[in-house]
């Protein structure tokens, strides 16, 4: 021990000392040790939990996005189902549109062949009156003298009928 006593090292004071260390570390082991450990152990605890937690929250993000790609396709087809029918109600209503129409337009014409026809009749009255006042003017002068205009006009008219009916055939 004198060759530590010669480099200044104490041994009574150097077991002293390391006896104060050992008691130290004790103390500390008891009083420092196990609350960090404690303190640490349950922070490792709350990390994994609030990893397992931010795992749930991802999964079920992961879910809900895939719900909603659902949702947004299926209403992509509703829309698509609605304009299809939107569509077809509209060519629907085009092509009735176009009945009545060419149903007002026929209508149209019928009147207006009807009125074509009445107007043509009443001409040709018309006609067949002046023809025989003209034809009975005629005989006037050609005879110089007065005739019975009523039984020329219906013989006039009789041979105009009977023209008709000629022409008809």
């Amino acid at each position: 021990m004198e060759g530590l006593a010669g480099l200044g090292i104490n041994v009574p004071t150097l077991l002293a000392q390391i006896v104060n260390v050992v008691i130290l570390l004790v103390v500390l082991y008891f009083v420092a040790y196990k609350p960090v450990m404690r303190m640490l152990d349950e922070r490792s605890r709350r990390i994994k939990d609030s990893m397992t937690q931010a795992d749930a929250i991802k999964e079920q993000a992961a879910r809900t996005e895939e719900e909603v790609k659902k949702q947004l396709e299926a209403a992509s087809r509703e829309g698509q189902k609605r304009l299809a029918q939107a569509e077809k109600a509209s060519e629907e209503m085009r092509e009735k549109t176009r009945q009545s129409a060419r149903q007002e337009a026929e209508a149209i014409i019928a009147r207006a062949r009807g009125e074509i026809q009445r107007e043509r009749d009443e001409a040709i009255g018309e006609l067949r009156k002046e023809v025989a006042d003209l034809t009975i003017m005629a005989a006037e002068k050609v005879i110089d003298r007065s005739l019975d205009k009523k039984a020329h006009r219906e013989l006039i008219d009789k041979v105009l009928k009977e023209s008709d009916a000629l022409k008809k055939k």
